[in-house]
């Protein structure tokens, strides 16, 4: 991409081929290490740290243990509505006396569903002290446990007929999955060298796709969606769970965290050169750049001692991470206010109207999720690629235009003989753009946006927005919906259009850049004058072995 790229959409897209780094001599260049952008690492050292096996198995662990159970949570709880439902009127039944009635169900019901999303807000504000407090990785380990704590709520809940129990295990999951999306993207960013930043940023919302469509899937009445199962349906992410629980202690812990955070210096080193598979000779630039990092903060602290370690409030007060805050709420809101969840509500409708019965719309249902985990993984590669701006604004600017397309084909569903499959059509190609863009990129963006020290705290807001957006979306579209019916895409076409807007003039692109670079370009505020792409100082020639 040229500097002189004034319109921010006109980009090279160059996909790296990446393979695993060797441990190999120091005079060696390039043997199985991977070709890519110029990263942290390429100069001097001669060399670009590339997928080790730590690195995998830290994306795996994550992605099984505490990603995956959070879109499980959120795609597992539809289809078995019916079958709990009686469960719940029952229990009621059997321990205050008397059947609820319908009302009354329906607001019982309302409860269990968001009750998962207040637990998701109270998580993700946990998430900034959890991962300064006890460390990057003892937070996922945190979200592991809870986790089973939930499962075998989820399990005992039918046995001991307690409605109560039910609500406990959706509020625990749901702080679990605030913590989760506050952390694992954190934690794993910090990790990776800085050409594979963007491809480990995408393995949390990958894991959450994986879940919501397991869950959808596992939910089948063929499956476990039955009133002698729904239990054991609810727990089904418990032994995933466990099997990531059993692998935390083999993970890391972030280098940047021991560095930066703790003053650990010596320990930080050893675990970077761990996860690097090279000699600590061989790190030269990621240890000069967190030196001269923990340098700057070290200075930063001199001149306003009295500021103290960051907190929410000193986050939100600081002048210079106003932009970086509204961008990561922004981004992190946006994703839920963009009206995913209500598109997949209306497709039901859509596939019914144009034709399909209710088994075929069930599995179009669950076509429509396939497509959503197909994009995750087109991300892996694309983020680095085409970068994070070039991706973000494409994905709103046409997930605004199939809304639109969307709202305008619903409303004229029966007058017009072809528009069932127009609106089909729409909401395929929603979930696909949004899938390249909104729905991975706002999950990592805020560890690339804020320097180490505020890093958690911003996250943890932006993660606090995010869930605050689904629990807008979800208390206010019934409503919205039925005053206005399919225009309500209107207003999510709105609002994805004014974040396309704020991300044209504020959101630089943070491919390739240290995150120290990133934050000193936002300084400014909304005077900051944002850079739209990445000349690579340094051209890296690599021999594959």
């Amino acid at each position: 991409m040229d500097n002189g790229d004034h319109n921010g959409l006109v980009s090279e897209c160059r996909v790296p081929i990446l393979t695993y780094a060797s441990a190999g001599g120091a005079g060696s260049q390039g043997q199985g290490s991977p070709v890519g952008e110029a990263g942290v690492g390429s100069r001097g050292a001669g060399k670009v740290a590339g997928w080790t096996p730590l690195l995998v198995v830290a994306a795996a662990v994550t992605a099984l243990g505490s990603a995956l159970p959070v879109g499980y949570n959120i795609g597992v709880i539809n289809t078995p509505a019916a079958i709990i439902k009686v469960f719940c009127n029952e229990s009621v039944a059997a321990h205050y006396g008397g059947d609820l009635g319908d009302t009354q169900l329906e607001v019982l019901w309302s409860i269990i569903v968001s009750v998962f999303l207040v637990g998701g807000m109270t998580g993700s504000m946990s998430g900034g002290w959890a991962a300064d407090r006890i460390g990057r990785r003892g937070a996922i380990g945190a979200t592991i446990v809870l986790n089973l704590v939930a499962a075998s709520m989820f399990v005992a809940c039918k046995a001991t007929n307690s409605v109560e129990l039910l609500l406990l295990a959706r509020l625990v999951v749901g702080f679990s999955s605030g913590l989760s999306t506050s952390v694992v993207p954190m934690y794993l960013t910090e990790l990776a060298p800085i050409h594979l930043r963007g491809a480990l940023g995408v393995v949390c919302p990958l894991g959450i796709n994986i879940g919501v469509l397991a869950g959808q899937f596992a939910g089948l009445d063929w499956m476990l969606g039955t009133a002698d199962s729904w239990h054991q349906l609810l727990a089904l992410f418990g032994p995933m769970s466990l099997v990531g629980g059993l692998l935390v202690p083999v993970l890391p812990e972030s280098p940047k965290y021991l560095f930066l955070v703790r003053g650990e210096e010596e320990r930080g080193v050893r675990e970077l050169a761990r996860i690097r598979r090279q000699p600590e000779e061989r790190l030269s630039e990621e240890l000069r750049a967190m030196r001269m990092a923990s340098k700057d903060d070290a200075q930063a602290e001199a001149k306003e001692p009295q500021q103290g370690e960051w907190t929410a409030a000193r986050v939100l007060r600081a002048p210079e991470l106003v932009l970086p805050l509204l961008l990561v709420c922004a981004l992190q809101a946006g994703q839920q206010l963009s009206g995913i969840n209500a598109v997949f509500y209306y497709s039901n409708s859509v596939f019914r109207t144009a034709g399909l019965n209710d088994v075929q719309t069930q599995y179009a249902t669950l076509g429509c999720g396939c497509v959503n985990l197909a994009t995750s993984l087109l991300a892996l590669p694309l983020v680095n690629g085409c970068g994070r701006r070039v991706l973000m604004l494409l994905s709103t600017l046409s997930a605004c235009l199939c809304l639109v397309l969307l709202g305008t084909s619903i409303m004229t569903i029966n007058s017009i003989s072809w528009m069932p499959y127009v609106a089909i059509a729409s909401v395929l190609l929603y979930v696909l753009v949004y899938g390249l863009g909104m729905g991975p990129i706002p999950y990592f963006i805020g560890s690339e946006l804020f320097d180490v020290g505020p890093r958690p705290i911003g996250m943890a807001l932006g993660s606090l927005s995010n869930w605050g957006g689904n629990f807008i979306v979800g208390m206010s579209f019934p409503t919205i919906q039925s005053v206005i019916g399919p225009a309500s895409f209107y207003v999510f076409a709105t609002i994805t259009a004014a974040q396309a807007i704020l991300l044209k003039f504020y959101l630089p692109e943070t491919k390739g850049r240290d995150t120290a670079e990133v934050a000193d370009m936002l300084r400014l505020g909304f005077k900051s004058k944002v850079a739209k792409s990445v000349k690579p100082t340094t051209n890296i020639q690599h021999n594959s072995a």
